[in-house]
C-alpha cells in the first residue's frame, strides 16, 4: 500500500490502462478523493440512505470472456465514461483511480464492495476526454443509450 496518494503513478491514456488491465485480474475503478481519504475507513455508504458497506464502491475493470476481441482500450473507456459524471456529483477533489482488491459484497445499484485494497495509480483528467471522445466515435452501433457531458 503507498504510504501517500503523491507516491501513486499517473496513467495518462487508455492504452496504458489497457495494458495494466491485461496483466492484472481484481483490477478496480474508484472516483474519491484518493487512497489517502478511503484506506482510513475501508468501508462506502450508500448515498441514498447513509447506511454504511462493509467495503469500497468500485466498478470492475477486469474485460469480460463476452467482449471477445473488441480492442481493451475501447472496453476501460467504457467503464470510465460511465461514471464519469462522479467528480460533479460528490464534489471537489474527487477523481478516478485504479485499485487491485476483493469483492467483498455488492452495494445497493449492484456495484461491487472492495476490500484489501493496493491502490496502484490515478487516472488523468485527459484520460477520461479520452475515454468520452473513444464512446462517441462508437455511439452510433452502441444503441440509443445517452449519456450528456454537463
Amino acid at each position: 500500500m503507498s504510504s501517500s496518494d503523491d507516491d501513486l503513478p499517473v496513467l495518462h491514456t487508455l492504452r496504458e490502462l489497457a495494458r495494466l488491465v491485461a496483466r492484472h485480474q481484481g483490477l478496480y475503478v474508484r472516483w474519491s478523493r484518493g487512497p489517502a481519504t478511503d484506506l482510513g475507513k475501508v468501508m462506502s455508504r450508500d448515498d441514498l440512505t447513509g447506511v454504511r458497506m462493509p467495503g469500497l464502491s468500485a466498478n470492475p475493470l477486469d474485460i469480460e470472456p463476452w467482449w471477445e476481441q473488441r480492442p481493451a482500450e475501447l472496453w476501460v473507456a467504457r467503464r470510465l465514461h460511465d461514471y464519469s459524471h462522479l467528480p460533479r456529483e460528490k464534489g471537489p477533489g474527487v477523481r478516478p483511480w485504479v485499485l487491485l482488491g476483493h469483492e467483498c459484497a455488492r452495494g445497493p445499484d449492484n456495484e461491487p464492495l472492495v476490500q484489501d485494497v493496493e491502490p496502484l495509480a490515478w487516472i488523468d483528467g485527459k484520460m477520461i476526454d479520452e475515454a468520452r471522445e473513444e464512446v462517441a466515435r462508437e455511439a452510433g452501433p452502441w444503441g440509443p443509450l445517452r449519456r450528456t457531458n454537463e
